[in-house]
């Protein structure tokens, strides 16, 4: 069963991201929104925000659709450099219930997959407009289309413990989802990797931005 809960916000209405503990520290825990309403590389954009309840997949999926913006993103892997945002590009992210990760598909303005990127969570959240929320736990995979994985921040990970902004109990559980999805990755048994692709035509024309013109 899918229902739909739209939101236009303007950017610049708050904080793409808050710190979460003492901020005199080098490394901070950072609470992420999925509606980026202060990511000032955005000059125009639609969000919307789907709760979701099938057999496969139970929790959120937001949309995120690039307009128009000051520059595009560019990111290096191992000597690769791609772009991850510009005109037309659709970041959708999956926030599933009862999970400590959050999943990002980044698609060219061709409906191309550039990467999925997941995040380590402590907890997710909603705001009180329903925008999905979680608070980083530093680890992070990505996934390029090639095949190749990539596990990031290790180091930023045991700096945070050491300067204690996260727990030992965090950064076990951090770890152990961390190993867990990877084990699932390389056993092509990570079912986002189909998901993003079966959402993504579903939603975009739920929506009616199956075009790109919203």
């Amino acid at each position: 069963m899918v229902s739909f809960h739209y939101i236009e916000l303007p950017c610049g209405q708050r904080g793409f991201t808050t710190n979460v503990g003492r901020t005199e520290r080098k490394v901070v825990m950072k609470r992420k929104f999925s509606d980026r309403a202060n990511w000032r590389r955005i000059l125009k954009k639609s969000y919307a925000c789907i709760p979701m309840d099938e057999p496969h997949f139970r929790g959120f999926v937001t949309l995120y659709r690039i307009h128009e913006l000051r520059d595009p993103l560019w990111k290096e892997y191992n000597g690769r450099r791609m772009c991850l945002a510009d005109r037309g590009y659709l970041w959708m992210q999956h926030f599933p219930r009862g999970e400590h990760f959050v999943v990002t598909t980044m698609f060219d303005d061709k409906g191309q997959v550039v990467q999925w990127y997941i995040d380590i969570c402590k907890i997710q959240g909603l705001t009180d407009q329903q925008v999905p929320w979680f608070d980083d736990l530093f680890l992070d995979i990505v996934v390029l289309p090639t095949g190749e994985k990539l596990l990031l921040d290790e180091d930023e990970l045991e700096e945070a413990l050491d300067e204690g902004q996260i727990t030992p109990r965090d950064s076990a559980m951090a770890q152990k989802t961390a190993g867990r999805l990877m084990e699932l990755i390389n056993q092509n048994k990570f079912p986002y990797f189909d998901l993003s692709l079966t959402h993504r035509r579903l939603l975009l024309d739920k929506l009616g931005w199956e075009k790109g013109l919203v």
